[in-house]
C-alpha cells in the first residue's frame, strides 16, 4: 500500500524549489506536458476505454462525465496552452508602502504550497488542476476516484516522464496511485504537509472532507442552477439562453437545473418555453400554475427544487416577482451559478445584488462558469463557499500573500 505520509512530505519539500522557479520554467515544464498529452493521446484513450468497458451499465450521465476522446484531450492541451499563455501570478506586488518605523512593506503573491484534490470521475481534472498548480509554483497531490484509475494513471505517467524528460524532478506532483478508499482518510489527517484540500464531486465528497480534514479546505461542490425568466424580457432570448444551459452539457455543475417563470407571463412563456425543452428531450416537472398550460409535463414536488438533477431533466416554477425569485432561489440554491433573463434593470439590479451565489448572470447562459470561458486557461474547481475564494478558481485564487518588510537596520522602539 501506498505510504501517504511519504508521499505528501515528498510534495511538502518539493514545493519550495518550485515556488523559487521563473515564470519561463514553469512555462517550459507546462509546455511539455502539453505537446505529451498530443502525443501520447492513443495511449490515454486506450486506458480511459478499460475503465469504460469496466464501467458499462452505469447511467449515460455518469459515462459521459469519465469519457474521453479526441476532441476533450485536444482540449486539456488547449487548456494547458492557454495557461502558459497568462501571467504568472508569483511574486506580484499589491500593494507597497513605507510604515512611520522607515521599513519599506510590500504585500506579494505566494504560492499557498501543497494543494491536495480529490474528485471523482473526471479524467480532465487531473490535467486541469496540475497544470494550475504548476503555473502557481503549488506542489499538487491528486486523488481520483476508482471509477477513472486507469485514466488518471496514464495522465500522471504522461505528465511525470514529460516533465522527466526535461530535466526536471516531478516530485511536485504526486498521484494516490492506489484505490483502496481508506487512503482518502489518511491523505485528510495530514495537515503538516497539505496546506489546502480541494474537493471536487458531489456532496457526499464534500462532507466527508469538511468533516475529516485536518487543513483548510476549498469547498467545492455541485451547482442546483437557476435561471428567472422576468415578466419583462424577450421570450426568444430566453428560450435561447434556456435550452443553451439546459441541454448544450447537461451533466456538469454549471448546467441549468432549476426555472422560475414570472406568473404574469405564464401564457406565453410556459408554451414557448416548454415547447422547446420537450422537443430537445428534457423531462419537465413543474408546479401546478405552469402544468395549466402545457399537458406533457409531470408535477414536481418539494425535493425536486433542491435537486441537482445532473440529466435531462429541469424543474420549473411559477414566482410572483423578482423578489420571490431571489427569495427561493437563496432557499434552494447551492451558491454557484443564477441568471435572470429580463429588459428591466431595476429588478437585474435588485438581482444581481441579492443573489447570494458565486457567479450571477445577465441574459446569459449558466454554462459559462468555467475557468476556461473566464479566461483562466483551466479551473481548480468553483467554489462554493466565500473563503478565501469563491467561483471559478485560477491562478490568483491559488496564491496567497505575504509580506516582505525591507529596512536598513531598522529596530523598534
Amino acid at each position: 500500500m501506498i505510504n501517504i505520509k511519504e508521499l505528501c512530505m515528498a510534495a511538502k519539500n518539493a514545493s519550495y524549489e518550485l515556488s523559487a522557479m521563473t515564470a519561463d520554467q514553469k512555462n517550459d515544464i507546462l509546455t511539455a506536458i502539453a505537446d505529451a498529452i498530443i502525443k501520447e493521446k492513443d495511449f490515454i484513450l486506450a486506458q480511459n476505454k478499460l475503465d469504460i468497458e469496466t464501467l458499462k451499465g452505469k447511467d449515460s450521465a455518469f459515462l459521459d462525465r469519465l469519457t474521453l476522446n479526441e476532441k476533450r484531450i485536444q482540449a486539456m492541451s488547449e487548456g494547458i496552452k492557454q495557461i502558459v499563455l497568462l501571467p504568472d501570478p508569483v511574486g506580484e506586488v499589491t500593494e507597497k508602502w513605507t510604515a512611520y518605523s522607515g521599513l519599506q512593506i510590500s504585500k506579494v503573491r505566494a504560492p499557498l504550497g501543497v494543494i491536495g484534490v480529490i474528485y471523482e470521475a473526471r479524467p480532465n481534472v487531473t490535467i486541469d488542476v496540475a497544470g494550475l498548480c504548476i503555473k502557481t509554483g503549488n506542489s499538487v497531490i491528486l486523488r481520483g476516484g476508482s471509477d477513472a484509475i486507469n485514466s488518471n494513471r496514464a495522465l500522471y505517467k504522461v505528465m511525470k516522464e514529460a516533465i522527466e524528460g526535461i530535466g526536471i524532478s516531478s516530485n511536485f506532483i504526486q498521484f494516490v496511485n492506489d484505490t483502496d478508499r481508506s487512503l482518502t482518510m489518511e491523505m485528510l489527517k495530514q495537515g503538516d504537509y497539505i496546506d489546502v484540500i480541494i474537493p471536487r464531486g458531489g456532496d457526499k465528497l464534500k462532507q466527508l472532507v469538511l468533516e475529516n480534514a485536518t487543513m483548510p479546505v476549498i469547498a467545492s461542490s455541485g451547482g442546483n442552477c437557476h435561471i428567472y425568466v422576468d415578466n419583462d424580457c424577450d421570450l426568444d432570448l430566453a428560450c435561447k439562453v434556456i435550452l443553451n444551459a439546459k441541454v448544450q452539457r447537461p451533466t456538469v455543475c454549471n448546467a441549468l437545473e432549476q426555472l422560475l417563470i414570472n406568473k404574469d407571463i405564464l401564457v406565453d412563456a410556459v408554451p414557448k418555453i416548454f415547447a422547446e425543452l420537450d422537443k430537445a428531450g428534457v423531462l419537465i416537472k413543474c408546479d401546478e400554475e405552469c402544468a395549466k398550460y402545457y399537458g406533457n409535463a409531470q408535477l414536481a414536488c418539494e425535493e425536486d427544487y433542491f435537486e441537482e438533477h445532473i440529466s435531462m431533466v429541469i424543474s420549473v416554477k411559477s414566482v410572483a416577482s423578482v423578489d420571490d425569485a431571489i427569495n427561493h432561489i437563496n432557499i434552494h440554491s447551492t451558491g454557484h451559478s443564477e441568471a435572470i433573463i429580463s429588459n428591466n434593470q431595476k429588478n437585474i439590479d435588485k438581482f444581481t445584488t441579492k443573489v447570494d451565489s458565486g457567479c450571477v448572470y445577465v441574459n446569459a447562459s449558466t454554462r459559462f462558469t468555467d475557468g476556461f470561458e473566464f479566461g483562466f486557461g483551466a479551473e481548480i474547481g468553483i467554489s462554493t463557499q466565500k473563503l478565501h475564494a469563491r467561483g471559478p478558481l485560477g491562478l490568483k485564487q491559488l496564491t496567497s500573500e505575504k509580506y516582505i518588510c525591507v529596512g536598513n537596520g531598522t529596530i523598534r522602539k
